[in-house]
């Protein structure tokens, strides 16, 4: 069975941090270039950051370039997102995705004083 698993969200303060894991199993986590998505209340789906399946090339948009990092471990089949500097805009349910294929089923990350 495809599983990815999000973990890491919760309530912060502006300016805080906080890192996202997502945990992958029953698929070569390996073989699939991975992306972060989020869904804003109210709003459609953004695309946020993404990695290639060996972990040497990352993309951001340009609402998170310079505050958020992708990375992965293919070792422990997950893929992280650390998130500094969050404001309140960033407050969105985020989904780890295997390509477009397996999609997992969110953590909710809410920027709030």
């Amino acid at each position: 069975e495809v599983q990815l698993v999000e973990s890491g969200g919760g309530l912060v303060q502006p300016g805080g941090s906080l890192r996202l894991s997502c945990a992958a199993s029953g698929f070569t986590f390996g073989s699939y270039d991975m992306s972060w998505v989020r869904q804003a209340p109210g709003k459609g789906p953004e695309w946020v950051s993404a990695i290639n399946s060996g972990g040497g090339v990352t993309y951001y948009a340009d609402s998170v370039k310079g505050r958020f990092t992708i990375s992965r471990d293919n070792a422990k089949n997950t893929v992280y997102l650390q998130m500094n500097s969050l404001k309140p805009e960033d407050t969105a349910v985020y989904y780890c995705a295997a390509g477009i294929r397996f999609w997992g089923q969110g953590t909710q990350v809410t920027v709030s004083s």
